[in-house]
């Protein structure tokens, strides 16, 4: 209809000259993009929202409708309407990229029952009860492998494409595939708790986590939109008191009435409001893609602020996965001292205890009960075994307790559990761990990325911190740390205001650590769940490398939010100047509001269109 009343003005048909035809034909046109508009201004006003861009596109239509511009009143409707449109468009295709990604949860568990296989809704299964997963099929919940080991796709948790092979009496999580064979898993946490669940509720959180730049343009929109319809009103009302004073003036209100309705579509925050937003979430969900959780728009814009990033070693940059060297024993059997330490070890969710308490079953020795086991923060464990007295742990906690135990204990480069008995040392297990494959390579790119220090932090001897340290390449590595030392020096690194820390950490242990950083990373995947709450940003891989990977899309989603803002605020500007000089049109106000808001909301999209790895 706007297309055939221009063309019938410009051929100046005779049924437009007649005089209500023209204004009737444009309302008509009108009303079905006006009225919306008229009707969000409405009941946005009626909740205490009053400076809003409805509010400035219905007075611009009325304006230009009283001055007789009908085509503009219509065209300013209708392009605001189509650019609307193609927002929330492109706003729904990035929320729906995110949930895609990581939303995967089957509808059905296959629940195996006295009387067979059971499909249920995964919300009734219980913990404890054994679900089916067939090959193909997604894992529905948390849960241990309870027979042989399995090959499972994990790209929905990490979004690495290469399968993962988890062994008997591993964990299994939900989200991931089964693709050799029919697993059966022990369900270890209900439908609402598993990690899948948790990601998805960090993503949807991250949301309420804004940005200092969306915090500001927000205050921005609320204190600009009443100044700039205050400069509106002021050029129709000026000139006309300037006329007042000096009849000489040319005072025509309709041009000045269009002048000031021209500003008053330009100066629509509309842009700023919905790009600024959009290009946090765009970041969000592209790192979703690389399997990186960031908590919320503040922490993307943290994380390009840091300057020395320090690494945990066991779980972090090592792979956390031990194999015992050899077992020495001292006045006792050999198969008696891994009883002991095995017995006390049993309850730990120390790694270096998972393995050892593996190690011992796979020997086939016996694994007595253990009767009040305590952990001993940085040092080890303590437990009553066949009514003895067991201590399992590091040197500093025999140091510390006064057992004596040879000099030579210790000496080699190597992780030492030592163990004693009623108060006489009975032996030690030397274990090893592997440097892992995205360590050394992750270092190198953070110094690519013009970090100033990469250190590491471990609770292992200073001799093997110093040998891991320089064949993963960090600056300075740091060992004989106990969790609180760890946050000392991450909470003196950070002191200095222009040197802002990330700690990137797994363990339980980590959690004060991640707390008192700057910007606190924690490897989700095989992290424990204290640290994964502490932390702002949760690496689902396991890869160090992908700390640069982060920093990457933080600095990516800063470049173009700051593009959307100055691109924005300088089109605004430019078309402003010529609308107060009278060289600017409704038609150029639709496009600095709606067509740069667009075009902002387009190039926020080049955030998920990225590559980070």
């Amino acid at each position: 209809m706007l297309m055939a009343g221009l063309i019938a003005s410009h051929l100046r048909w005779a049924v437009f000259s007649i005089e209500w035809v023209e204004p009737a034909w444009y309302l008509l046109a009108f009303f079905p993009v006006g009225l919306p508009v008229i009707r969000e201004c409405w009941e946005t006003t009626r909740k205490g929202d009053i400076f809003n861009e409805f509010l400035l596109m219905t007075i611009a239509c009325i304006g230009a409708f009283a001055i007789g511009e009908y085509p503009e009143g219509v065209g300013v409707m209708l392009f605001y309407t189509i650019g609307e449109t193609l927002q929330h468009r492109a706003v729904a295709r990035a929320t729906k990229n995110i949930s895609g990604l990581i939303d995967r949860r089957p509808d059905k568990a296959l629940v195996v029952r006295e009387n067979g296989t059971v499909s249920v809704s995964p919300a009734d299964v219980r913990v404890g009860e054994v679900i089916e997963v067939r090959p193909g099929q997604r894992v529905p919940l948390d849960g241990i492998m309870e027979q042989a080991d399995g090959l499972f796709d994990t790209s929905a948790l990490t979004g690495e494409s290469v399968p993962r092979e988890i062994e008997a009496g591993a964990e299994v999580l939900a989200g991931m595939i089964s693709l050799r064979q029919t697993a059966r898993i022990r369900v270890t946490r209900l439908y609402s708790q598993s990690a899948l669940s948790r990601i998805l509720d960090m993503v949807k959180n991250a949301s309420a986590r804004k940005a200092h730049a969306e915090l500001f343009i927000r205050k921005f929109a609320r204190i600009y939109t009443p100044v700039v319809m205050a400069l509106a009103l002021l050029i129709v009302v000026v000139p006309a008191l300037v006329a007042l004073v000096n009849p000489s003036f040319n005072y025509v209100f309709a041009d000045w009435l269009y002048k000031g309705l021209v500003f008053l579509v330009i100066s629509c925050p509309c842009a700023l409001v919905i790009s600024v937003p959009l290009g946090y979430f765009a970041g969000i969900g592209a790192a979703s893609r690389v399997g990186i959780l960031f908590k919320g728009g503040n922490f993307l814009e943290a994380i390009t602020k840091v300057r020395t990033v320090a690494f945990d070693k066991t779980g972090t940059l090592t792979t956390g996965k031990f194999h015992v060297l050899r077992v020495d024993a001292e006045g006792i059997p050999q198969s008696e001292l891994l009883s002991a330490i095995a017995s006390v070890e049993c309850k730990s969710t120390h790694p270096l205890a998972k393995t050892l308490v593996a190690y011992v079953t796979g020997e086939g020795i016996t694994i007595p009960d253990v009767e009040e086991m305590c952990e001993l923060t940085g040092l080890g464990a303590e437990g009553r075994v066949k009514g003895k007295n067991v201590l399992v742990g590091n040197l500093k906690l025999l140091k510390k307790m006064n057992i004596s135990c040879p000099d030579a204990v210790g000496n080699d480069a190597e992780t030492i559990i030592a163990c004693a008995v009623d108060g006489i040392y009975a032996g030690y297990v030397a274990l090893s761990d592997t440097i892992k494959s995205g360590a050394r390579q992750g270092v190198k790119a953070l110094r690519s990325l013009g970090i100033k220090k990469v250190i590491m932090l471990s609770g292992d001897r200073r001799e093997i911190a110093d040998i891991f340290g320089k064949e993963i390449g960090v600056d300075e590595a740091y060992g004989d740390l106990l969790p609180q030392d760890k946050a000392s020096i991450v909470e003196k690194l950070a002191s200095d205001s222009e040197n802002s820390v990330a700690f990137v950490g797994d363990g339980m242990n980590d959690a004060p650590v991640l707390a008192v950083s700057n910007v606190g990373i924690a490897m989700g995947g095989m992290g424990s769940d204290a640290a994964i709450e502490s932390a702002d940003i949760v690496i689902q891989t396991d890869d160090p490398s992908r700390v640069a990977a982060a920093i990457k899309i933080g600095r990516y989603t800063r470049t173009i939010v700051m593009e959307n803002i100055i691109g924005a605020i300088a089109v605004k500007v430019a078309i402003m100047t010529l609308g107060f000089f009278g060289l600017a049109s409704l038609w150029g106000a639709v496009f600095a509001d709606v067509g740069v808001a667009l075009l902002a909301v387009l190039n926020s999209l080049r955030i998920m269109a990225h590559k980070y790895v």
